[in-house]
C-alpha cells in the first residue's frame, strides 16, 4: 500500500524540522524521515556539543591568562569524562523533544532510510510514499580521502563522543573542525598536530588574523604543519603512525588518534536521486536560486544538500528551508538573502567574519578603507588577562558603509552579530557610532573600531 502526502521531508535536522513545521501549519499532510536520531548534526554531532566542550577549554585558558593577576590556576584541569557527561545532558534529550514537537504540530515522524523509486515516490523500509513535493535536507558527511589507511580516521562526530581524550591527536585538514577541536584538546592536555596540505589554513578568513590565531595556538601546543600532505596512516602499538610529506621530504608522526577535518560533502549517496531524475553532485542537489531542483520540480533542497551560494552553516540551512517551504506554499520563487551572514571559528579566542574579505573588496572595485586595530591592550582584553585580539573593519569610502568585518578575540562572536546587521542593511559607520552601547562591554568597543 502506498501512502500519499503533500510533503515528505528527508532529513530531521534543524532545516528539515523548520520546513516540516511550517508546511504542517498550513494543514498539509507532512511527514519527515531520518535514519539517525532526530536533531541533525548541529544539535547532536556538531555546533552545540562542540561549544559545550569548548567551555571547559575556555575556563582553563581564562585561568591561565589571569595567573599572577589574582587567580591561582594550580591544580586546574579538565575531567574529560565529566565534561562529556555534561555534553550528553544537552544532547541526549534532543531527539525525543524534537520528535514530540513535530508530532504535536501534526507532522508524521518516520524512521529509516529513504530512497527515491520514481519522480514522486520514496520507499522507506519497504513502505512506499507518494508526495506532491519533497524537501531534501540531509546535511553533509566527511569528504572521502584516498591515501592508504584513510579508513582508520575518525569523524568529528566520533571525537565529540570520546569517553577518554588521547594523549596525542593528529587532525587532518586546516579548516573549522581541526582548529576548533585542536584548541579544545590542547587545553585539555593533549598533544595536538594539525596537518594542512595548503599554505594557508582557514582560507575563508582574513589571513592577517589567521596568522595571529596560529601563533596563539602554537603558544598553547597546537602544532600546525602547513603545505604538508598525508602519505599513509597505519596502526602501531595501540596508536598510529602517520607518514607526512613536506617540501619533498617525509616524516613519521606517532599519534593515538587521527581525526578527519578535511572538509565535507553533501550526504546524498543512497537516496536514489537518479531514479527521481534529480541532478546532483558533491556540492548538493542542483537547484534554481529559489531552491527547487532544476530537473525535477517536485524536489527541493536546503542546507548542505543544496548546491547554493549559502555558507555551510545551520542558520543558513534553516533560512533556506523556510524560504523553500514558503515558495512551496505560495507557489513563488523567492530567493534566500545571504547578505550579512556571520561565520565563526570557535577556537580560543574565536575568529569571526562577516561580509567581504579585503581582497574581495578590491576585486569588486570598492575603494575600501581598512581600519585595523590590535586590540590586545584595550580594556576589554586587559580585563581578561591580556588576550590575543585584533579587528579589521572594511568601509566603502564612497558610501561610508561597512562592507566587511574580521575579528579575533574573546566575545567577538557576539560583536560580529551587530556588524552583520550593518552589512545586511547597508548601515554607515556614522549610524553605528550614533548608538550608545552598555559600558564596559566588548560591544562598546565598536565605535572605536570604526
Amino acid at each position: 500500500m502506498t501512502k500519499k502526502l503533500d510533503l515528505l521531508v528527508i532529513g530531521a535536522g534543524m532545516a528539515g524540522v523548520a520546513a516540516a513545521d511550517k508546511c504542517a501549519a498550513q494543514g498539509w499532510q507532512v511527514a519527515i524521515v531520518d535514519a539517525l536520531p532526530y536533531g541533525g548534526t548541529c544539535a547532536l554531532r556538531g555546533c552545540d556539543p562542540k561549544k559545550i566542550l569548548r567551555r571547559g577549554a575556555e575556563i582553563v585558558d581564562s585561568a591561565r591568562l589571569m595567573s599572577g593577576k589574582g587567580i591561582d590556576e594550580g591544580g586546574l584541569s579538565i575531567s574529560w569524562p565529566d565534561l562529556m557527561e555534561h555534553k550528553r545532558g544537552f544532547t541526549d534529550p534532543v531527539p525525543r523533544s524534537m520528535e514530540d514537537g513535530l508530532v504535536s504540530n501534526g507532522v508524521t515522524t518516520l524512521h529509516g532510510r529513504a530512497r527515491f523509486t520514481g519522480a514522486q515516490r520514496v520507499e522507506i523500509d519497504g513502505v512506499s510514499y507518494d508526495a506532491d513535493r519533497f524537501l531534501v535536507a540531509t546535511g553533509a558527511r566527511p569528504r572521502p580521502l584516498d591515501f592508504p589507511g584513510h579508513e582508520l580516521l575518525v569523524a568529528s562526530s566520533d571525537f565529540l563522543s570520546l569517553e577518554a581524550l588521547p594523549d596525542r591527536i593528529l587532525f587532518v585538514g586546516g579548516g573549522f573542525i581541526s582548529f576548533e577541536f585542536a584548541h579544545i584538546a590542547a587545553r585539555a592536555g593533549s598533544s595536538t598536530v594539525v596537518v594542512d596540505r595548503g599554505e594557508r589554513p582557514l582560507k575563508s578568513f582574513d589571513p592577517d588574523l589567521v596568522d595571529l590565531l596560529v601563533e596563539r595556538g602554537r603558544d598553547v601546543g597546537v602544532d600546525l604543519r602547513r603545505a604538508t600532505s598525508i602519505v599513509e596512516v597505519r596502526p602501531s602499538d595501540g596508536g598510529y603512525r602517520v607518514v607526512v610529506e613536506h617540501d619533498g621530504g617525509q616524516e613519521t608522526i606517532e599519534t593515538d588518534l587521527v581525526v578527519h577535518g578535511a572538509g565535507r560533502v553533501a550526504e546524498l549517496d543512497g537516496l536514489g536521486l537518479e531514479d527521481a531524475g534529480v541532478e546532483w553532485g558533491e556540492r548538493g542537489i542542483v537547484v534554481a536560486d529559489h531552491l527547487q531542483s532544476t530537473t525535477n520540480p517536485a524536489v527541493w533542497a536546503a542546507g548542505d544538500a543544496a548546491d547554493t551560494d549559502g555558507l555551510p552553516l545551520t542558520p543558513v540551512a534553516v533560512s533556506e528551508a523556510k524560504v523553500a517551504a514558503s515558495n512551496m506554499i505560495k507557489e513563488t520563487t523567492t530567493v534566500p538573502d545571504y547578505s550579512g551572514t556571520p561565520t565563526a571559528v570557535f577556537t580560543i579566542p574565536e575568529l569571526v567574519r562577516v561580509g567581504l574579505l579585503e581582497q574581495e573588496a578590491h576585486d569588486q572595485g570598492i575603494d575600501v578603507a581598512v581600519r585595523y586595530h590590535d586590540t590586545s591592550d584595550w580594556y576589554s582584553s586587559y580585563r581578561v588577562g591580556g588576550a590575543t585580539s585584533a579587528a579589521k573593519i572594511l568601509v566603502d569610502r564612497a558610501t561610508d558603509q561597512v562592507v566587511g568585518a574580521h575579528l579575533l578575540g574573546p566575545e567577538y562572536a557576539e560583536l560580529v552579530n551587530t556588524l552583520g546587521v550593518a552589512v545586511k542593511l547597508g548601515l554607515t559607520t556614522r549610524q553605528l557610532k550614533s548608538a550608545t552601547a552598555a559600558y564596559p562591554t566588548v560591544g562598546s568597543d565598536l565605535g572605536s573600531l570604526l
